[in-house]
């Protein structure tokens, strides 16, 4: 039924709008972290997507009945959801190209597939996941190269940035099971409550730093094309895109939403190499082969059966 319904022209303009956004968040970031340190990037596309959802929510939003239970979980997915995984990224990026960020994200989707078989009821690997996950752990096996733990030896090498940003996926990841396994809840209060848990995180690390007092040493004196980047982040890849999103999983399903697993990481790779003069390396390319391949294995059950339960990406960067 998923592979014969036919989507809507809306749809698909959100589907191409979430790429164009998500894959779009890793060339603003490498561009904010020339001029800011990573913890306040974080927290200034935070605070400006707070600002943004918070009223929104406010207006729009049925609000659940207040529990313990619902508001453990805002705040382990805005941790895993959000401060973890934009930190680890943000950090990665002041060393990695924004193109292999991207591409070191496409693991997500299968990193959720290994975690939902021990802690999601029912999702346990089968041998289409299984192979998937295999083909994707290749992929980045390929990706690091097999000189990646000689270099760390030599105090050289991308080793400890990349394993940051595939830390930021793994960690996505957690967050895409949480969300699946909360109590029920208005998706949109669900956005503003736990971005805004986020920001609250982030205000006190940013000031114990010093670099909201600006004592951290970065590249080179903020300037408007670090702040443009900042506000991109936080009104179009966090608060917009978040809307955007669980609007269009409510209308095509997440079935559909899954092809964001293919689009962004291409995406990622051409917008570098377009507007930052980046050059992927063949491994690189190798390496995104195989991770899409194991994304396409792992779906190929899913394409025989009904209903579809393809993991759709709650968030990409």
């Amino acid at each position: 039924m998923q592979l014969t319904r036919r989507h809507r022209l809306a749809d698909w303009v959100m589907l191409l709008s979430l790429t164009l956004m998500w894959g779009t968040s890793f060339l603003l970031t490498k561009i904010a972290v020339g001029g800011f340190p990573p913890d306040l990037v974080v927290a200034g596309r935070l605070v400006l997507a707070t600002v943004l959802l918070v009223p929104t929510a406010w207006l729009l939003a049925t609000r659940p009945v207040a529990g313990r239970r619902l508001w453990v979980f805002y705040v382990l997915i805005a941790v895993f959801g959000n401060v973890v995984p934009f930190s680890l990224i943000a950090w990665g990026q002041t060393f990695i190209a924004s193109g292999l960020a991207g591409i070191l994200m496409a693991i997500m989707p299968l990193a959720t597939l290994g975690l939902a078989h021990f802690l999601v009821p029912g999702e346990h690997l089968t041998r289409y996941r299984a192979a998937g996950f295999v083909l994707g752990f290749a992929g980045v096996v390929v990706l690091l190269g097999p000189d990646a733990f000689a270099d760390l030896a030599d105090g050289q090498g991308h080793l400890l940035p990349m394993l940051a940003v595939l830390g930021g996926a793994i960690s996505y990841a957690v967050s895409s099971i949480l969300a699946r396994l909360r109590p029920a809840s208005d998706a949109l209060f669900s956005a503003a409550s736990t971005i805004s848990l986020a920001s609250l995180m982030m205000v006190p690390v940013v000031v114990l730093t010093g670099d909201v007092t600006g004592d951290a040493a970065v590249q080179v004196a903020p300037g408007t094309p670090h702040l443009i980047a900042v506000a991109l982040l936080g009104v179009f890849a966090t608060a917009i895109a978040t809307i955007v999103y669980f609007k269009l999983v409510k209308s095509a399903g997440p079935s559909f939403v899954s092809q964001l697993n293919y689009l962004i990481p291409l995406w990622a790779v051409g917008v570098g190499m377009l507007f930052l003069g980046e050059e992927p390396e063949p491994n690189h390319l190798y390496a995104l082969g195989l991770i899409l391949c194991g994304i396409l294995v792992a779906q190929l059950e899913r394409r025989g059966t009904a209903p579809a339960r393809n993991p759709a990406p709650r968030r990409s960067g």
